[in-house]
């Protein structure tokens, strides 16, 4: 009986050894182990042959093809907004519905504002003044349009933002890369894109650049996993308005936005990690300890 229990002590003394050393060299492992982490990539220019580029790198990134299908469709891949497809009866001197390019012209972007709602400016045709021109008579001599002749704006703020959902529904959805073209931003950090995920936690943004009487792009993709449901839109830091006058006031209107097609929202999957070779080696060592011990478990029961 005693030999039995001497015996039985040992194993279990044995065994604790065993378990102790396999969770060190686990320890050791997880230190090894390293997680994609968030990263996002800027896309910019300036002018209306850096804009041109940068426009056409950022399509590339997103990925689809260069001819719309139907409601700006780019094969599944992305979507795009110009404009210039807004009837004159949306149009100024009109308002835009916030919801009209997930209603109307279904592309999955309902907008948001602090102000007054959004207006998107006329065609000469219209017999308004273009360019905002209803808005301020000198801003036609201001800005300049990159998909001529509609341009976009938020009334009475500065500020929008974009909320996505699957086209022509009201199920949320995230995006992965969103970019916008600005027309006449005159100082540093003048226009922006913020970004935040499905919780409401910010991911990421960037500046648009200076563009003095020209536009200007910025557009963000994120490349390891990370998914935008909202955008958080500065345009200048004075609404557009009848008395905007220097100096310090720096006016901006929008032109096109391009951003990846909507999924729907769900639960993305966790990162896979990638180890550290020595954490490999020490991650072999485990399974073979692991392994011998099976073996040993079973000679004892037979």
């Amino acid at each position: 009986m005693r030999k039995a229990m001497g015996l039985h002590y040992q194993m279990v003394k044995k065994r604790g050894k065993c378990m102790l050393l396999r969770s060190l060299l686990l320890v050791i492992v997880c230190s090894f182990v390293q997680f994609a982490s968030a990263a996002q990539v800027v896309t910019s220019g300036s002018g209306l042959a850096a804009t041109t580029t940068a426009r056409n790198a950022f399509r590339t990134i997103l990925g689809g093809g260069t001819v719309a299908g139907a409601n700006g469709s780019f094969g599944g891949v992305r979507r795009e907004i110009n404009w210039d497809g807004v009837p004159d009866a949306f149009s100024a001197p009109n308002n835009l519905p916030a919801n009209f390019f997930n209603a109307n012209s279904p592309r999955g972007a309902v907008f948001s504002t602090p102000g007054n709602g959004f207006q998107v400016s006329a065609t000469a045709a219209s017999g308004t003044p273009v360019r905002f021109g209803n808005i301020n008579p000198t801003y036609p001599g201001t800005f300049t349009a990159f998909s001529p002749e509609r341009l976009f704006t938020p009334l009475s703020s500065n500020v929008m933002s974009v909320s996505f959902f699957v086209p022509g529904t009201s199920l949320p959805a995230t995006v992965s890369g969103f970019g916008a073209i600005f027309t006449d931003v005159d100082t540093p950090n003048g226009a922006s894109l913020q970004f935040f995920d499905a919780a409401n936690k910010p991911i990421g943004g960037a500046i648009a650049p200076t563009s003095a009487g020209d536009v200007s792009f910025v557009g963000v993709s994120f490349d390891a996993g990370e998914r935008i449901r909202t955008v958080l839109i500065t345009a200048g830091n004075s609404a557009l308005g009848p008395n905007n006058a220097p100096p310090g006031i720096d006016v901006v209107a929008m032109d096109d936005f391009i951003y990846a097609e909507p999924q729907l929202v769900g639960v993305a999957p966790l990162p896979i990690p990638a180890l550290h070779p020595l954490g490999v080696l020490l991650l072999s060592l485990l399974v073979a300890m692991g392994g011998r011990r099976l073996v040993r478990s079973r000679r004892q029961l037979f």
